[in-house]
């Protein structure tokens, strides 16, 4: 499963941004799927996953309310509405993708997108 993220770029607080997760293969509706982000000198962290299905979500208490993770299996595209953004959301954003169903884990996922830019200014 090859995986390309897009959709980052500068926004002021407030604003919205949608990030986008593009995978090659027919096996992407049998893999759930996550998005985590990571700043300089900070792990990796997780921010939201959704099952093969698209019934079940998860999310970070820090983005609740504010985030929300969808997916279309007829494009293999997974998706990331980001709303009320504020200025510690800026991070590079990565897609990634499991069959183990352990949303929360960085080790969990086999495959990782190379990662998305997104800067939100105060």
């Amino acid at each position: 499963v090859q995986l390309q993220a897009s959709g980052g770029g500068l926004v002021q607080a407030g604003g919205s941004l949608r990030l986008s997760c593009a995978t090659s293969g027919r096996t992407f509706s049998s893999y759930a799927m996550g998005w985590f982000r990571q700043t300089p000198g900070k792990e990796r962290e997780f921010v939201s996953g959704i099952n093969w299905s698209g019934s079940r979500k998860y999310y970070a208490d820090s983005v609740k309310g504010r985030f929300t993770i969808s997916r279309d299996n007829a494009k293999n595209t997974v998706y990331l509405q980001m709303n009320s953004l504020k200025p510690e959301d800026t991070a590079v954003y990565y897609c990634a993708a499991t069959n183990n169903g352990n949303y929360y884990l960085e080790r969990s996922y086999g495959y990782w997108g190379q990662g998305t830019q997104v800067t939100v200014s105060s």
